[in-house]
C-alpha cells in the first residue's frame, strides 16, 4: 500500500503522484464526506470539480465515492473499492470524516488494506489525511469535533486509524485560513506529548 499525504490539495509533488501509479488503470475513488456538513452546495460542488479537475490533469479518470451510500454496508463498499487504483480524500472537517469512515466501515477497509498491503494508493489532503493517524485530539482546536450530520446519536470519534504512529498536522504557517489555529494544534500535542509530523501547504509525505 502506498500514501501521497499532502497538506493541502495536491500539493508540490503532482509529478510524483503520477509516477508512482503509472502501473495501474488510472481510476479514482475520491471520497468528499469531509464536507458533509457544509450549506453552501455550490461552493461546496466548485471546491469538489477544482480538486477533481486537478486529479484529472494527472491523467486520472475520477468517480466521487459517497460514503454515506455504503453507511451499515460495508462489504458492497469493500466491492465498489476493487474497482478503483487510488483513493483520494479530500479536506474538510476531520470529526465529519471520521464518522463517515466508521458508519461505513471504510475505516476497516482501508487498515486492512494496510495489514495486507494491497496495491492501492491513499491520497489526499488536510481532513483526509489527517485521519490516518493516532489521534485527531489537537485537531479539534481547528475542526469542530461536535459538528454531527449524520445524527446526534452518534459520539464523537478521537481515535485516528493508527495507521501512521504519529499525528499528521497540515496548514502549518501557511497562507490557510486555519493556520493560526493550526500553532494552537502544535502547542497542544506537544504540551501533551503527542508524535506529530507538521506539513507546511505545498509539502507532501510519500510512503511507498
Amino acid at each position: 500500500m502506498k500514501f501521497y499525504l499532502s497538506s493541502f490539495k495536491i500539493g508540490n509533488e503532482g509529478l510524483k503522484l503520477k509516477e508512482i501509479t503509472k502501473n495501474g488503470n488510472k481510476k479514482v475513488a475520491y471520497i468528499n464526506n469531509a464536507v458533509d456538513f457544509a450549506t453552501d452546495l455550490e461552493r461546496r460542488n466548485k471546491s469538489d470539480a477544482t480538486d477533481i479537475s486537478d486529479l484529472e490533469r494527472l491523467g486520472f479518470a475520477v468517480d466521487i465515492l459517497d460514503l454515506k451510500q455504503y453507511f451499515h454496508n460495508t462489504d458492497e463498499l469493500e466491492e465498489k473499492l476493487d474497482h478503483y487504483d487510488v483513493i483520494w480524500v479530500r479536506g474538510g472537517n476531520s470529526f465529519v470524516l471520521r464518522q463517515a469512515m466508521k458508519l461505513s466501515g471504510f475505516d476497516e477497509i482501508v487498515k486492512g488494506y494496510f495489514t495486507n498491503d494491497k496495491d492501492i494508493l491513499y491520497g489526499g489532503y488536510s481532513a483526509g489525511i489527517c485521519n490516518l493517524g493516532t489521534t485527531l485530539k489537537g485537531i479539534h482546536l481547528a475542526d469542530d469535533p461536535y459538528q454531527n450530520p449524520y445524527g446526534e446519536r452518534y459520539e464523537t470519534i478521537w481515535e485516528g486509524l493508527n495507521i501512521l504512529d504519529y499525528a499528521l498536522v497540515p496548514h502549518y504557517k501557511s497562507d490557510h485560513k486555519e493556520s493560526k489555529d493550526i500553532d494552537r494544534t502544535i502547542t497542544y500535542m506537544i504540551d501533551n506529548k503527542i508524535p506529530f509530523k507538521a506539513l507546511r501547504d505545498g509539502e507532501v509525505i510519500i510512503i511507498e
